[in-house]
């Protein structure tokens, strides 16, 4: 006797690094025999870069073709997953291109005849978990990787924000949060109701993150590193958010010509970056990459992974830092500290300090016996939960409606 396979609709506004990838590693750890998983997104890439298409909506390899910068659509759909695109889907706030999203994303998940529909980010868990509420859907999942909300707004707009998040909340059963820190806030705010929260972990796969002498070399030559260069980097999207400019500060304060700056991303605030790293000396010292593919082979290169955020869920980057076995710095914010144990797996700063950022990424490079220990401890503490076959049992448990907490 066949059953049906359980239809699952897997709904983002931008399917990139971070947030996409969670959702790509969860959607492939699925049993394919159990579940048909199609990803739902939108048509704007890692920079901001839009498809130009005329269509409403794009499906199988019309959807990955000519598909922006840092796209995971493709490889979704060269995995097996079903992909569809919808480029009204936009990660800013417009109220034409919104009402049209909301209509084409509610026609999909009605004809899509889905039985889950789990939706991710903001504007993709706005937008989707309306349209499934429309569509019938039997099963709503929503995973907060972070908030759209955070102290540095304005009261007003905070207030919206999460006034908007507490209605969602109520139209959906099940809300997965990506690290304990965003599950309190999630119930700290009211967004849902605890009973209907569940922490989950970012999956990295260590086997994609080489560490040790031999890959530390090699990534060293891919850069281009002079002899006896000590490098501080970081990997994100270079906005607000990631706080560039306060990175660029920190790393000024580190004492040592042989101390070198690398950041792997991109983003609005690129300008501003580089125009802090000339006006603080840096110019010579520090690389802006851009976008990579290969992040997993440059880690390595890496002396001191370390994190600026103002705000954050559970960054992939620092977790993928960890399982290359680079010791890391990083703002206590939300969910960093589940991985991130002061003086244990790494060393926590406040948001917005970057004098004591520059001064615990000093202490890292100068006590290198420290360093490579906190290092150890973190990667065997990521190597034991941040995995996707932890991450594919929680979905499947959630998504076949079974207990929480079993």
């Amino acid at each position: 006797m066949t059953h049906r396979r359980i239809r699952v609709a897997t709904v983002i506004t931008r399917m990139t690094a971070g947030a996409g990838g969670v959702a790509l590693r969860g959607a492939l750890a699925l049993d394919p025999d159990r579940y048909a998983v199609v990803i739902v997104t939108g048509g704007t890439g890692f920079n901001g870069e839009r498809m130009d298409r005329t269509q409403e909506v794009l499906s199988g390899v019309d959807a990955v073709k000519d598909a922006p910068e840092g796209d995971l659509l493709a490889a979704a759909y060269e995995a097996g997953l079903g992909a569809v695109r919808i480029p009204s889907l936009v990660p800013e706030i417009s109220l034409r291109k919104d009402a049209a999203a909301l209509r084409i994303l509610t026609g999909v998940l009605r004809e899509g005849r889905f039985d889950v529909v789990h939706t991710n980010s903001a504007k993709g868990g706005a937008l989707g978990r309306v349209a499934a509420s429309r569509a019938h859907v039997e099963r709503i999942v929503h995973t907060y990787h972070g908030f759209p909300f955070h102290e540095f707004q304005s009261p007003w707009r905070r207030g919206l924000y999460v006034g908007i998040e507490r209605w969602l909340g109520r139209r959906t059963d099940v809300c997965l949060a990506v690290g304990s820190g965003v599950a309190a806030e999630a119930i700290r705010r009211g967004l849902v109701s605890p009973d209907r929260v569940r922490t989950i972990a970012p999956a990295v796969d260590p086997v994609c993150y080489p560490a040790g002498t031999a890959a530390r070399g090699m990534a060293r030559r891919r850069l281009g590193l002079p002899a006896g260069v000590r490098l501080v980097g970081t990997v994100g999207r270079v906005d607000y958010q990631k706080a560039p400019e306060q990175w660029i500060d920190a790393l000024a304060e580190v004492d040592g010509d042989d101390v070198w700056g690398l950041w792997i991303g991109d983003g609005p605030l690129r300008g501003r970056l580089l125009a802090r790293a000339r006006k603080r000396g840096l110019a010579d010292r520090f690389r802006l990459l851009g976008h990579r593919e290969d992040v997993s082979e440059l880690l390595p290169a890496l002396d001191v992974f370390a994190l600026a955020s103002r705000y954050e869920g559970l960054p992939c980057a620092l977790i993928e830092a960890i399982g290359a076995g680079v010791p890391v710095v990083a703002t206590a914010v939300n969910a960093v500290p589940d991985v991130v144990v002061p003086g244990e797996t790494g060393l926590l700063v406040p948001a917005q300090a970057p004098r004591v950022l520059g001064q615990a990424i000093g202490y890292l490079l100068n006590e290198p016996v420290e360093a490579r220990r906190m290092a150890a401890a973190a990667k065997a503490r990521v190597g034991e939960w941040y995995t996707p076959h932890t991450l594919g049992t929680v979905l499947d448990h959630v998504y076949g409606g079974r207990m929480l907490w079993s």
